[in-house]
């Protein structure tokens, strides 16, 4: 039975129900409730007490950092525990996040064991004694609460860094590119490199195709593959320096030639952001792609 409540705000829900299932699975304790951005979590937040936000940073309407401001100018909740989950990792973002009170901060993509981790960390003694008092649900989470007390201490984990661009034009070309990307993804015609990340790698990749819905990539078959449904961050230069940071997951993995012994294989990200201002930054870059194709 549930006794402490959670709130996840983020304004792609994919992303919410991967959440609020990581939390189901392992602290039944908790009931969570979702919105898809600040203004609504404000909302939320107003009319219920919750116990524990978990919520992204760039959204609609509210930000997430606007979310925390406000949150910690509210008496019921200057010490309620605030996870910042956001493909946002730089260190100026960090730090400003941690200025306006953040408890902790969780890179996307992320897994169920890194969610897991940060819950129990942030929340401490308070989920503990809760889950003491449901003893049939402690079964789903006894490997998570064996490691709490390390965790309590346990340093902040960095952040993937994101790779990427070069123009190869040949297999032999895409494979020495591949192994140099560095960057995030950018259009200069011919084939942008680009680098995904995953909850536990990162792929090294050529541009094949990108719309407003997904993107599909070509990758050298000796790299660590992710799985179908798996998270996704696709970092991709929009022009003059700015970064779009596009959430998504995995919807295809396809063998490029007709044989069992392929070098190279496709990967297509479905993107998951309804963030007006990440959907007009990707229009600007798929413009400048096919531009540059032409």
């Amino acid at each position: 039975m549930a006794t402490l409540k959670a709130l996840v705000v983020d304004d792609a829900s994919f992303v919410r129900d991967l959440v609020k299932r990581t939390i189901r699975q392992r602290f039944p304790v908790l009931e969570t409730t979702d919105a898809q951005n600040g203004r609504r979590a404000q909302s939320l937040m107003s009319r219920t007490t919750f116990d524990l936000i978990l919520c992204d940073w760039e959204m609609p309407e509210m930000s997430g950092l606007e979310l925390l401001q406000w949150m910690r100018q509210q008496p019921q909740y200057a010490k309620v525990p605030f996870i910042m989950i956001t493909s946002r990792g730089d260190k100026d973002h960090v730090i400003e996040a941690v200025k306006e009170g953040v408890s902790e901060y969780l890179g996307k993509p992320f897994s169920p064991e890194g969610l897991s981790k940060k819950i129990i960390k942030v929340m401490g003694s308070t989920l503990t004694t809760a889950m003491g008092q449901n003893g049939k649900s402690m079964a789903g989470s006894a490997d998570a609460f064996k490691e709490s007390a390390a965790l309590l201490t346990q340093k902040r984990e960095p952040t993937p860094t994101a790779p990427v661009a070069g123009q190869p034009t040949s297999a032999p070309a895409l494979s020495a590119s591949l192994s140099e990307s560095r960057k995030p993804a950018v259009a200069r015609g011919g084939v942008s490199l680009a680098s995904i990340r995953f909850a536990q790698s990162t792929l090294k990749s050529a541009v094949k195709d990108i719309n407003l819905t997904e993107v599909r990539v070509i990758a050298k078959r000796d790299q660590a593959f992710p799985g179908i449904l798996d998270q996704a961050v696709v970092d991709i230069e929009t022009g003059e320096g700015q970064m779009a940071r596009l959430n998504g997951y995995v919807h295809q993995l396809q063998a490029v030639d007709k044989r069992q012994d392929t070098d190279f294989v496709s990967v297509t990200i479905r993107f998951v952001d309804e963030d007006p201002k990440k959907l007009e930054d990707l229009s600007r870059f798929v413009a400048r792609f096919r531009a540059g194709k032409r």
